[in-house]
């Protein structure tokens, strides 16, 4: 068996921006590898996680231009945690403005996590704007995925972690913990906000990997951070990303003739894999990649392997010709 790949070397942007798209929201975005090769986005998780300079290794930057942006409300894009005007559908229409400001007809999409979950609803959405989809931990913010995340199900894998992530509600609204949870990110104790914060964060960043990984977890207990993630999450969640049940493995038809690949750790606690498995069903056109020893973030070995082999397939398409 041949070697794990590592990412590609560090490479800092050769520009960086502020898009301003309305409703008071400014993003901030950048661009790496070599002006007018391959054109790529970048959509990263959370809702609310924002993009790091690993995400920008993934891609190989002597074939790629890569645009990477922090979504509404976090990262370096203002205002910070805000809620308003920030749903699935104003992140599309996002999308199609960063687009349209470098001035390419189509792109590769990459897009982990909740990465993933927008990637389909823009994919669904344009279609032809869509050279490949590249998802990793495939997440459909079904009714079902968010009972088993904070509700029912890992609770049971993770006893320790979830009592204290139930910790900052009170017994009797542990019923409904999202509800809960949005009560006090929203609300306007600013330490139990930051407690809530942090505690929804950290449940998410103890959970994801197959083995503790104590810098994800760092992160996340970091206050500025955990605020834009929790409350972010928190309310695209609570509204089940302005999706019906099911929406995205319904429109999945409207995929067909874009060539993807699905990569999913089987051992996924957020993004449990039927969902995954599910999505390959519905579009044959992408291969499919189930990690054995492997959870759900991108950092895992196996899972980083199968993105960055991706990621290099699809920069021997240089022709520039659009799909139809």
């Amino acid at each position: 068996m041949s070697a794990l790949r590592t990412l590609y070397p560090e490479i800092e942007p050769y520009e960086t921006g502020t898009l301003d798209v309305g409703d008071g929201h400014v993003l901030y975005f950048e661009r790496v590898g070599t002006r007018g090769a391959k054109p790529a986005v970048f959509l990263h998780g959370g809702p609310g996680g924002g993009i790091s300079p690993d995400h920008r290794r993934l891609f190989d930057p002597a074939r790629y231009d890569v645009l990477l942006f922090d979504q509404r409300g976090c990262g370096q894009s203002t205002p910070h945690a805000s809620l308003e005007a920030n749903t699935t559908w104003h992140l599309v229409d996002d999308i199609e403005k960063l687009r349209q400001l470098i001035g390419v007809e189509q792109w590769l999409v990459f897009g982990g996590s909740w990465g993933s979950t927008l990637a389909l609803a823009y994919a669904q959405t344009h279609p032809v704007r869509v050279s490949e989809l590249v998802l990793r931990g495939v997440y459909t913010v079904s009714r079902a995925e968010l009972d088993w995340y904070y509700q029912f199900g890992v609770s049971e894998m993770f006893p320790d972690k979830w009592a204290r992530f139930q910790a900052p509600v009170p017994a009797a609204e542990r019923g409904n913990m999202m509800a809960a949870y949005r009560k006090l990110l929203t609300g306007d104790d600013r330490e139990k906000q930051l407690e809530a914060a942090r505690a929804w964060s950290v449940w998410e960043a103890e959970t994801i990997t197959l083995l503790p990984n104590p810098d994800i977890a760092a992160k996340h207990d970091e206050g500025h951070f955990a605020l834009a993630f929790a409350r972010i999450e928190n309310h695209y969640f609570t509204h089940r990303g302005w999706l019906d049940d099911g929406q995205l493995l319904r429109d999945a038809h409207k995929l067909a003739g874009i060539p993807g690949v699905i990569v999913h750790g089987r051992y996924d606690m957020p993004c449990p894999v039927r969902y995954a498995w599910a999505l390959h069903q519905a579009w044959p056109d992408a291969d499919f990649h189930l990690i054995e020893g492997a959870g759900h973030a991108w950092t895992e070995p196996g899972i980083m392997d199968r993105l960055l082999a991706a990621t290099d397939r699809y920069a021997a398409d240089v022709s520039g010709k659009s799909r139809n």
